[in-house]
């Protein structure tokens, strides 16, 4: 099955643009329940794979060895804007570990939050590895690695940290991955079907601690990027802002590439999305239009229509059109 117009772009009465997607939705025992286009579509999940990254953090003991807060877990699922509530925090679990920002393979990266890219503009700052989106995920692999006595080079396929992520992501998605990439911040990105992406999102949802090792780091997870949305992504950024809106009903979690995952504990379904292009403004009004749909987002809320159905302005500050999901799509 083909993608499906998912978001269009009308200037005037001309539809400018369009983009096509998958999208799933699934409960708590791996069923799909809603899908558009191919479920069965092979994709890269990219930083939307995070929680399940995080996974053997707490399965091995080594959260609780390390004595993790709650930021902590929650950083660990974080594609942040490298913020000062970002980098301070991470530099500080570093160092907690023994550990220093030369230990992360992540990369420097220019960070995308307003007032920390303009301090280092002005102080002829450079950016470093703990600006880096990734480098609270980075620092829990770097947890887990001490914690089994593994060697520094924790993003290597072969390495025990990625052996874990691996079965892992392999368990709650119930699919052997077909294959893997290699994501921006150097780490293996292992492959699923959407409808197994779904699933382990739908995992995540039910989840309930008091029934095993799994569930309860599953849920603490969740708990966590739940009651910390501005240290999942940052000001002005869709996953936090519609976290705070959702109030406490789910977590929203970006990847690149047009990715996007839900997990809606109330509701026990979990949710997630493609889109073909990758573009990001479409990831962001489809994961917008399947949450108002499932009744977890107020249409009318305005965080929410920034997502939903912006008006484009101009530079002028003329309203030239809009963006907008394709009409009964989603309804």
């Amino acid at each position: 099955m083909s993608a499906v117009e998912m978001v269009e772009l009308w200037r005037g009465d001309i539809r400018e643009s369009v983009h096509r997607g998958h999208a799933v939705v699934c409960d708590e025992t791996g069923a799909v329940v809603h899908a558009w286009g191919e479920p069965q579509k092979v994709v890269l999940p990219r930083s939307s794979a995070k929680v399940v990254q995080a996974l053997p953090l707490l399965e091995s003991g080594a959260a609780d060895a390390a004595r993790l807060t709650p930021e902590q877990l929650a950083l660990a699922c974080a594609s942040h804007s490298g913020a000062q509530i970002h980098i301070s925090r991470v530099e500080r679990w570093l160092s907690d570990l023994g550990l220093g920002e030369d230990d992360l393979r992540c990369g420097p990266q220019e960070p995308s939050d307003p007032e920390e890219h303009e301090r280092l503009l002005c102080t002829d700052g450079v950016p470093c590895q703990l600006h880096n989106n990734c480098s609270g995920k980075h620092a829990g692999f770097l947890t887990l690695s001490q914690h089994l006595g593994a060697g520094p080079d924790y993003v290597d396929l072969d390495h025990p940290v990625q052996q874990a992520v691996r079965a892992s992501w392999e368990e709650v998605t119930g699919e052997t991955s077909p294959g893997f990439g290699i994501d921006g911040c150097s780490a293996p990105n292992f492959a699923a079907t959407l409808a197994g992406v779904g699933r382990a999102m739908a995992r995540f949802a039910a989840a309930r601690e008091g029934m095993g090792r799994r569930q309860a780091g599953q849920e603490r997870l969740v708990r966590a990027m739940m009651a910390h949305p501005a240290l999942v992504a940052g000001e002005g950024r869709a996953c936090t802002e519609l976290m705070r809106v959702m109030d406490g009903a789910g977590v929203v979690k970006t990847g690149a590439e047009g990715f996007y995952v839900a997990i809606l504990p109330e509701r026990r379904l979990g949710v997630a999305l493609k889109i073909e292009d990758g573009t990001t403004r479409a990831s962001e009004c489809a994961i917008a239009a399947i949450l108002v749909s499932l009744g977890v987002l107020d249409r009318a809320h305005p965080y929410v229509r920034r997502y939903l159905d912006p008006h484009l302005l101009n530079r002028r500050g003329m309203d030239t059109g809009q963006m907008r999901p394709v009409p009964g799509v989603f309804d």
